[in-house]
C-alpha cells in the first residue's frame, strides 16, 4: 500500500519537474538566438530559403527602379519611363536623354507639360489621337515649325503655351482657347494670319510679347489681358482696338494692354483708345 501511494505521488511530481526544466532550457535557447535563427527554430529551414528567394525575385512596390535608361533614340522609349504620368497628366520636363519630338501620350491625357526640352517640330499626327487634351505647355523648346491642322482635332483644348521657342508663324489655333502664350518667339506680322484670333470668342489671355510684330493683330472682344511689349509695332489706328464705324462700341473686358518696348508713340493716336476703359502701357512721348 505504501509503495502504491509513493508511486502515485512521486511520478507526477517528477514529470512536472521535467516539464518545467524543459521550458526553462527552451527559453534560454530562444532568448540567445537572433531573430532570424528564432524564425528558423519555429519554421523548417527549407521554407525560409524558399521565402527568401521569393522575396528577392519580386520587386518591392515602393522601391525605385535604378536601372539606367538606355542610350539611343528617346522616341523609342515608353513615355511613362521618361516622364511622370499621373491620371490624366503627363510631365516631361527637361528629359534626359534629349526629347526632340512630342512623345506618344497615353490615352485620355488631359494635361501635357513638356517644357524645356529640344522638341523641334509639331506635326499633325502628334495630337491626332489625343482629343481629350485641355492644356498643352511646350515652353522652352526649339519649335520652329507647326503643321497646319496639328491642333485641329483638339476641340477641348483651353490653354496652349508655345512660349520661348523659334516660331516665325502661327498655325491655325483651336477656337475654344481661353489662354494662348507665344511670348519670346520670332513672330512677324506676316507670320500671323489676319484672322488668326478672330474666331476665338473665348480667348481671355493673349501673350505675344518679345517677338518681331510690326502691327497689332485682330484682338477678339473676349480678351482681358493683352501683352504686346517688346515688339516692332510702329503705329496703331482707330480700328486696332475700337471701331471707326461705331462710335458707341466699348471694350469693358480689356483691362490690361502692354505695349511698352515698341517704337510707337501712343499719344499720337488719342482716338484709338476711346472704347477702352484703360490706356495701354507704353510710350507716350
Amino acid at each position: 500500500m505504501k509503495a502504491f501511494l509513493f508511486t502515485c505521488i512521486l511520478v507526477p511530481w517528477l514529470v512536472a519537474a521535467s516539464a518545467r526544466k524543459f521550458d526553462q532550457d527552451s527559453q534560454l535557447i530562444l532568448g540567445s538566438l537572433p531573430v532570424r535563427e528564432l524564425n528558423g527554430y519555429v519554421r523548417d529551414h527549407s521554407d525560409i530559403l524558399k521565402s527568401r528567394r521569393a522575396r528577392r525575385a519580386l520587386p518591392l512596390a515602393d522601391e525605385p527602379d535604378d536601372s539606367p535608361i538606355p542610350e539611343g533614340d528617346v522616341s523609342d522609349l515608353p513615355t511613362c519611363l521618361l516622364c511622370v504620368c499621373l491620371t490624366g497628366s503627363v510631365y516631361c520636363e527637361e528629359v534626359s536623354p534629349d526629347m526632340t519630338s512630342v512623345p506618344t501620350l497615353p490615352k485620355e491625357t488631359a494635361y501635357l507639360y513638356a517644357r524645356f526640352n529640344k522638341i523641334k517640330k509639331i506635326s499633325t499626327k502628334d495630337f491626332a489621337e489625343i482629343v481629350t487634351l485641355k492644356r498643352i505647355d511646350l515652353t522652352g523648346n526649339l519649335i520652329s515649325e507647326i503643321e497646319d491642322g496639328a491642333f485641329s482635332k483638339l476641340t477641348l483644348l483651353e490653354e496652349l503655351s508655345l512660349a520661348e521657342n523659334k516660331l516665325v508663324k502661327l498655325p491655325m489655333l483651336p477656337a475654344k482657347l481661353t489662354s494662348f502664350n507665344a511670348n519670346y518667339n520670332l513672330l512677324k506680322t506676316k507670320g500671323v494670319k489676319a484672322n488668326a484670333f478672330k474666331k476665338m470668342t473665348k480667348l481671355v489671355n493673349l501673350f505675344l510679347a518679345n517677338n518681331q510684330l510690326e502691327a497689332v493683330p485682330h484682338i477678339p472682344d473676349s480678351v482681358r489681358i493683352l501683352h504686346l511689349q517688346n515688339n516692332n509695332i510702329t503705329e496703331v489706328n482707330i480700328n486696332t482696338f475700337c471701331r471707326s464705324n461705331d462710335t458707341y462700341y466699348l471694350r469693358p473686358s480689356l483691362s490690361e494692354v502692354r505695349m511698352d518696348g515698341n517704337p510707337v508713340v501712343l499719344s499720337k493716336y488719342p482716338d484709338s483708345f476711346t472704347c477702352m476703359k484703360v490706356l495701354p502701357v507704353g510710350r507716350y512721348r
